[in-house]
């Protein structure tokens, strides 16, 4: 039985353009889709969240999701939302990358089970690396015109664009092997739907046309609203960069935080596109949220929902803890916890002074600790006045002048942190 996978996705806001017939087509029985994943990382990133839980609603609703890895369109680079041509990636790079996206993607798509609607991985460059160049353009090229692909809007985009150089011939011909890989997953696997972002309409439907031209058959085509802030800032993107699915590059305490730091308009909007949770759940969160705004009922839910999904439970819990070393109260014990990464994404950005080991050891007077040796305060009489005033903690206990650090105050037999007052951190690094 397949459920309504079009309004699915029409009440969680996922919903761009839609080809007419792709709904009613769906609902006659199981269906065949894919989406393509652009191999130029061995991580997704939240960027790509979408297209993937797509697919995941795709299989929920009882169809079979095709995960495209765009090994061949990798090594060309596609126009579409882009200024410059993009950097082109080796045979060893595009397998290294294709491994570590699919280990990601299992936690979204169910690929073991057996079932009939089981998800398929597939990479075109499979199909395109015994292509030869005169037999494409023979088999492919004559069947579309170049006014048809450069009345795409991704084409005349960067024709017109002052800040670049134009458009390659090998850019331009992308349409052409993404509409050729609808072409192929239609004849070999009965794949008739392509979903994506809405900047991947005119590749689709040049899939679409492919089809029609060629095969004389029917081509469906769906895809997504780019996700945007309301802030006008970019999705998808930290100081740091992208925010990655892979642990070690965005370390589950960091993704835990920019899903909870999201505002209010934007929490009310990704809770619906990134969990998996009912319509009614998400009014009933919704309601009341707009009753106590400042409990960010909303953006907890949402950041525990995709944490566990993307990470694990205990990663949430390892986050949560670690967020309330910085918020809320916490222990030495709680500090003394957390492994090194955490503890260094906890106090990025905090002040260090380095710190023989030997000195530890021997014990580590508090004038030293706060002034003489790490000049977190400004001298010696500062560093009395605050320990008098009972405003310095060690790893955040309150301590007295008389109060000696010892390799007991340790935490990863590294690092001790100090504090005055509520928000003023210093980190020693012991070395």
């Amino acid at each position: 039985m397949t459920s309504n996978f079009v309004e699915e996705l029409t009440w969680r806001g996922m919903l761009h353009d839609v080809m007419p017939g792709t709904e009613e087509h769906l609902l006659s029985g199981m269906q065949s889709a894919y989406v393509g994943i652009d191999p130029t990382a061995d991580s997704l990133h939240i960027g790509h969240l979408v297209g993937v839980m797509m697919l995941r609603h795709f299989q929920l609703a009882g169809h079979k999701p095709y995960a495209l890895i765009g090994g061949a369109t990798g090594m060309i680079g596609d126009p579409s939302g882009k200024s410059n041509e993009r950097n082109l990636l080796d045979e060893a790079t595009l397998a290294k990358n294709q491994a570590g996206i699919k280990a990601q993607l299992a936690r979204f798509l169910d690929f073991n089970s057996g079932k009939d609607n089981s998800a398929i991985l597939v990479n075109n460059y499979d199909w395109m690396k015994e292509f030869s160049f005169l037999e494409f353009i023979r088999d492919v090229g004559k069947h579309i015109t170049v006014n048809y692909m450069m009345a795409k809007d991704s084409v005349k985009k960067r024709l017109t664009s002052e800040s670049n150089d134009g458009l390659s011939f090998t850019e331009f011909t992308y349409q052409l092997v993404q509409g050729y890989d609808f072409l192929h997953l239609y004849r070999t696997h009965n794949c008739t739907l392509q979903m994506g972002g809405s900047d991947q309409w005119g590749n689709i439907t040049t899939g679409t046309e492919l089809i029609r031209r060629i095969d004389g058959n029917k081509g469906y085509a769906l895809t997504c609203p780019l996700i945007t802030k309301a802030d006008g800032t970019k999705f998808g993107k930290s100081e740091g960069g992208n925010v990655w699915l892979d642990a070690e590059r965005t370390s589950p305490y960091k993704f835990y935080q920019y899903w909870l730091n999201t505002s209010d308009e934007d929490a009310e909007k990704y809770i619906k596109i990134f969990t998996f949770l009912s319509k009614d759940e998400i009014e009933d969160l919704v309601n009341e949220h707009k009753e106590a705004p400042h409990l960010r009922i909303l953006q907890k839910r949402l950041a525990d929902e995709i944490t566990v999904m993307v990470h694990s439970q205990e990663d949430l819990d390892n986050a949560k803890q670690a967020s309330n070393i910085l918020f809320g109260k916490s222990t030495s014990d709680d500090l003394k916890k957390l492994n090194e990464k955490a503890f260094l994404d906890v106090f990025e950005g905090v002040p260090q002074a380095e710190v023989a080991r030997e000195e530890i050891e021997n014990g580590l007077d508090m004038i030293g600790a706060l002034a003489a040796k790490t000049n977190f305060l400004a001298s010696n009489g500062e560093a009395r006045r605050e320990l008098k005033q009972n405003s310095i903690s060690v790893n955040k206990e309150k301590v007295k002048e008389d109060y000696i650090i010892t390799s007991e105050d340790l935490i990863n037999n590294k690092f001790v942190l100090l504090q005055r007052g509520k928000k003023n951190y210093f980190v020693l690094v012991v070395q």
